[in-house]
């Protein structure tokens, strides 16, 4: 018997305005100078476009098309309209991603993948991982936290990369509900 499994995974979860798409772009272009092929999985809170009014793939859309494919010889993209559809789950979401070496998702907080948590003492907001189990590692700018979870600085991005490869898990597929945020 064949057991079928999707890609290595690990998330970051953190309050808005916390630093996670900033730590992201830093820890991308190491971790694939250390020779890892990364995809990124992104939840949007709120409606977004890749295209613009006036563009024909937007007027497509418009007209009514279930999917609109976008293609160069620099990139594709696929759009989606999900018209009546629920949104996606994340088990929805990664078979769509070629495979790489690792997929870093942000968003999904719920969802059950391990995450390390971005937080910044500016911020204002709680931490994340007291109560949220698959929470394995805390980045923050708080040298002084005490935490049963490994503390991480903010800065230390060659610690981020590495944690974040340790961390990572083989997505075993499954339901991971309505796992949204």
């Amino acid at each position: 018997m064949t057991t079928v499994t999707g890609p290595t995974v690990i998330g970051l979860a953190g309050w808005s305005g916390a630093g996670k798409t900033t730590l992201l772009v830093k820890v991308i272009p190491l971790l694939i100078r250390r020779g890892l092929q990364v995809s990124t999985l992104k939840h949007a809170h709120h409606g977004f476009d890749v295209d613009q009014p006036g563009k024909d793939s937007h007027s497509h859309r418009a007209a009514g098309a279930t999917e609109v494919l976008v293609s160069s010889g620099r990139r594709w993209a696929l759009m989606h309209e999900l018209r009546q559809e629920p949104e996606p789950t994340l088990a929805d979401l990664l078979p769509h991603l070629s495979p790489v070496d690792l997929v870093i998702i942000e968003g999904f907080k719920r969802a059950p993948h391990p995450k390390l948590e971005v937080h910044r003492a500016a911020n204002g907001k709680p931490f994340l991982h007291p109560d949220n189990a698959t929470i394995a590692c805390v980045a923050t700018d708080q040298p002084d936290l005490v935490t049963d979870r490994p503390a991480l600085h903010l800065d230390d991005i060659d610690a981020i990369a590495t944690a974040m490869i340790q961390y990572a898990k083989l997505w075993q597929g499954g339901s991971d509900g309505a796992a949204h945020g």
